[in-house]
């Protein structure tokens, strides 16, 4: 076994389990679990109707780089979402299909980081998706947390990274819309880090997969390659962008997603998925065509959310400092008591489940920017939404 797993934390998940264990909720409240992120909004009829429909393909074996109607397809929503020429983007090149954006960000490290080069670091924000972190621990990395704190807005503050960081930094994820606080990095962010990856020649990796649940439906979040093209960075030169259909289009089950971004790192992205074998299946791919193409069920997923976080926070308002994000499904809440506490307290008398913060984060000089929040991620029905807010006020006024 290769050494680098003794280094692997529990995933939080499975710590949640732990935290619960042994406790018997009561049993004539419901349970609702507002402690996963995954979406429970109808799949659209589209994508199951085209998934049906070419279930013929299981009898051939997918290509690594996908047909050229899906990157094609892809491409073409790039170009469309974040206003680039519909030729900024080369299909045959700068675009690979992937079985969601978890297997593409771990696997991604495994291909990029040089274990090689004395002391190599890969970045994260902290809290963070944990799947960052595992992916550079098993690719012989030193993960290097950078607190997302409430001064800053929640948004990483690349100034504060040591110039000693910055030299040995081979790899960077970003994630905007940010998991859990649902914080945006603007153009001007992007356009710091951009030229910090010049500099120093290291490589974003921008996750995005929640770009698409906004609050403002005139202000969409900007994308990496958005700004790199206004930068005049047209060939997106150490940049590469992952985005999935699961929270875009509700379909966390069809595992559909993308990379794309600078050609030459995606040559060898794409050399290492022909080994690793992750091929996505034919039928998946010409579902997934359809739901690049369409947008009028995206539109209609936003506002669903929008109407939960108005409920949500309108009840929860009264009683807590809480705040509605610019964008993803998440309410990061601030806990009068400790996270883990709080989580337990609110499953034993509530039925609740939401995940501590402090299980999403690391201590970083003295700071653990997880402890006493909690994530929830409204994505049960609104009724179990409105529910679960008026149970958490209560719990909140027994405190």
């Amino acid at each position: 076994m290769t050494p680098n797993l003794k280094h692997l934390h529990p995933y939080p998940f499975e710590k949640l389990a732990q935290l619960k264990q042994g406790i018997v909720p009561p049993a004539n409240k419901p349970h609702i679990a507002l402690s996963m992120g995954e979406p429970t909004h109808a799949t659209p009829h589209l994508i199951q109707e085209a998934l049906l429909t070419h279930l013929h393909g299981l009898a051939n074996y997918p290509t690594t780089k996908g047909i050229p109607e899906l990157r094609q397809a892809i491409a073409g929503w790039i170009s469309r979402r974040f206003r680039i020429p519909a030729d900024a983007v080369n299909a045959e090149t700068q675009v690979l299909p992937v079985n969601g954006t978890r297997e593409a960000l771990f696997s991604f490290a495994q291909c990029l980081v040089d274990p090689t080069k004395a002391g190599p670091v890969v970045i994260m924000p902290n809290p963070f998706y944990q799947i960052y972190e595992g992916a550079a621990l098993l690719a012989g990395a030193e993960p290097y947390y950078l607190n997302t704190l409430e001064d800053s807005g929640y948004l990483p503050d690349f100034d504060s990274v040591p110039d000693q960081i910055w030299q040995r930094c081979q790899l960077i994820y970003i994630c905007s819309p940010g998991n859990p606080t649902g914080s945006v990095i603007d153009q001007a962010g992007h356009e710091k880090l951009l030229k910090l990856a010049e500099k120093y020649d290291f490589v974003i990796a921008s996750d995005e997969c929640y770009t698409e649940i906004y609050d403002d439906e005139n202000a969409p979040p900007p994308g990496l390659l958005q700004t790199a093209y206004n930068m005049g960075n047209t060939a997106f030169k150490r940049c590469v962008i992952f985005h999935s259909l699961s929270k875009r289009s509700n379909a966390p089950g069809l595992r559909s997603g993308f990379v794309a971004g600078d050609a030459e790192i995606l040559k060898h992205y794409f050399q290492y998925r022909t080994y690793h074998g992750c091929a996505m299946p034919l039928p998946t791919q010409h579902a997934s065509i359809q739901a690049w193409q369409d947008e009028r069920h995206v539109i209609e997923n936003r506002r669903l959310y929008r109407e939960k976080f108005a409920a949500f926070i309108d009840i929860l308002g009264r009683v807590s400092t809480v705040s509605r994000p610019p964008a993803s499904f998440y309410v990061w809440l601030k806990t009068p008591i400790s996270d883990t506490e709080f989580a337990k307290r609110l499953f034993a008398e509530q039925n609740i489940t939401v995940l501590p913060g402090s299980y999403l984060s690391r201590d970083c000089d003295g700071v653990d920017p997880g402890l006493n929040h909690v994530r929830i991620a409204l994505v049960a029905p609104l009724d179990e939404c409105i529910d679960a807010a008026q149970r958490i006020k209560y719990f909140l006024n027994s405190l």
